[in-house]
């Protein structure tokens, strides 16, 4: 009695996850028809039901709607954090999908997870470029939830810390991030926001480590990527005035 009991609580957990998922196309109706407040109402009801919370689509629908109302400037208060919640439930779709459907249903909106990483590529860039490490630490942590390539930002959070004036913290993250270099043998599966953060995250902790006198690792880090830039021109200046 106990095995059958077990089996079909096995089978009723599989049915929630693996079974036959509702087509959502009143998610995208709602989309098309830029109803985009109605979509998040919607689509976040999913999220919250039983029978669709693993359900995959109902997250990257509602990424969607709020992408598009924390780009349009929506005063509404309680849309106040889109931008932020649409990384949140991005994340979430993106966790559920890796682990039941090895990411099939991600390739299915590829365009837009792209054209949002790119977004937040730039508000992590623009936060940098104006010497706010802490925000762009806080955003880089972000990024982390909607990649599978993390060693990028992991560079990036390191030249952070060590901005920052956390130097243990740094080194840690740069050994990670080293770590994963190893590993890698091309870049081309990255998307352009994954090649611009780890181009952005070479190029900031090489800086940074220059800064704390330690030329050595730095030249060495800018050559272990080099390979991947050779033709890109701002790549190559930006390398030129580190190494020399």
């Amino acid at each position: 009695m106990k095995n059958i009991l077990t089996l079909l609580s096995f089978m009723y957990l599989s049915t929630l996850v693996f079974g036959q998922a509702p087509n959502y196309d009143d998610l995208k109706i709602l989309y098309a028809d830029a109803n985009y407040e109605k979509l998040a109402k919607v689509a976040v009801g999913y999220t919250e039901k039983d029978k669709t919370k693993k359900h995959v689509p109902p997250y990257i629908w509602l990424a969607k709607g709020l992408h598009k109302i924390s780009m349009s400037g929506n005063p509404d208060p309680k849309f106040k954090n889109a931008f932020k919640d649409a990384i949140k439930y991005l994340g979430k779709g993106m966790k559920i999908d890796l682990k039941y459907n090895d990411g099939a249903t991600l390739e299915e909106h590829r365009e837009f997870i792209d054209k949002f990483q790119l977004n937040l590529f730039e508000v992590i860039d623009n936060e940098m470029s104006s010497g706010n490490v802490k925000r762009a630490y806080s955003w880089a942590i972000k990024y982390q939830k909607i990649t599978t390539n993390l060693v990028g930002v992991k560079f990036i959070m390191g030249a952070c810390k060590f901005e920052d004036a956390d130097k243990p913290t740094a080194r840690t993250l740069w050994q990670e991030g080293n770590k994963m270099m190893d590993e890698i043998t091309s870049i081309e599966g990255f998307s352009e926001a994954d090649r611009k953060m780890l181009k952005n995250g070479i190029l900031a902790s090489a800086k940074s480590m220059i800064k704390g006198r330690q030329n050595d690792k730095a030249r060495a880090l800018l050559n272990k990527a080099a390979q991947w830039f050779e033709e890109d021109e701002d790549w190559q200046q930006r390398y030129d005035e580190a190494v020399n």
